[in-house]
């Protein structure tokens, strides 16, 4: 496990490092996950093996620290990555990143392109989504004020409607960083997520189950640049669901020309 400081305050971002050749691959994981929970399988697979790969935990998040200070907005996220990989000395990396982990990955492109060559996004937040009580995932939580969720029970309420898999990663996440992270998730940034991805300049495939039907949108981010490809017989957790399926069009997206 490695470790730098990414706050004024001394809290620490980490990270489960893998050798082998640069520039890096860099995996990122959604809100409640950890990289190498959801990476670690696919990272070492032999059609994407050989890389230096570091599997990352955002603040608030899995191995990483919890402050309860850190406003937890993509922005906010994105810039602690960037000073977490700027310390691993990561350059030009390849960043594949899922769910919310794809939404700050487009976010840190944006704002420190010096620090991502490529991207493969996994059924990654593109926009803002209403907050809907008693719903799945971070549209649920942010339907919560900070109060009633930290404190209030909501906390509760998320544990027993999520199921075990994602709790079991759920429940290492700090509240407080659950919570502003699935709010400022569903408030999206200005330009939106999709609106930078279709600005940025390198190569970038976005991954989506195919159960999914459509992805929309999928006309304009293909006339910039953008791979969609579709993914069977999975669910929004693909590299768990359908992992070969997942390395052979990762894989594919990594050797694409841009």
């Amino acid at each position: 496990m490695r470790s730098a400081t990414v706050t004024p305050e001394g809290d620490r971002i980490r990270w489960v490092e893998l050798p082998g050749q640069e520039p890096a691959r860099v995996y990122v994981h959604g809100l409640g996950a950890t990289a190498p929970a959801y990476f670690t399988e696919v990272a070492v697979d032999p059609r994407l093996a050989g890389r230096r790969s570091l599997l990352i935990d955002m603040l608030g998040h899995g191995i990483s620290d919890r402050p309860t200070h850190f406003d937890y907005t993509l922005e906010s996220h994105a810039d602690a990555l960037a000073g977490a990989l700027t310390a691993a000395g990561v350059s030009a990396a390849e960043v594949i990143a899922h769910s919310m982990g794809g939404s700050v990955a487009i976010v840190l492109a944006a704002r420190h392109p010096r620090l991502v060559s490529r991207l493969v996004l996994v059924d990654a937040n593109l926009d803002p989504v209403p907050r809907v009580p008693g719903s799945q995932g971070s549209s649920g939580i942010a339907a919560y004020s900070e109060a009633e969720f930290v404190t209030g029970g909501g906390w509760e309420e998320v544990r027993d409607r999520v199921g075990p898999h994602w709790w079991s990663t759920m429940r290492l996440a700090g509240r407080e960083a659950l919570h502003r992270s699935a709010f400022h998730l569903t408030r999206g940034t200005t330009p939106t997520m999709r609106e930078l991805l279709l600005e940025l300049r390198i190569p970038r495939a976005f991954l989506l189950p195919e159960s999914d039907g459509p992805l929309p949108g999928a006309d304009a981010l293909t006339e910039a640049g953008v791979a969609v490809v579709a993914i069977p017989d999975c669910g929004h957790n693909i590299m768990l669901d359908n992992r070969d399926a997942f390395v052979k069009a990762t894989a594919a997206a990594l050797t694409t020309q841009g």
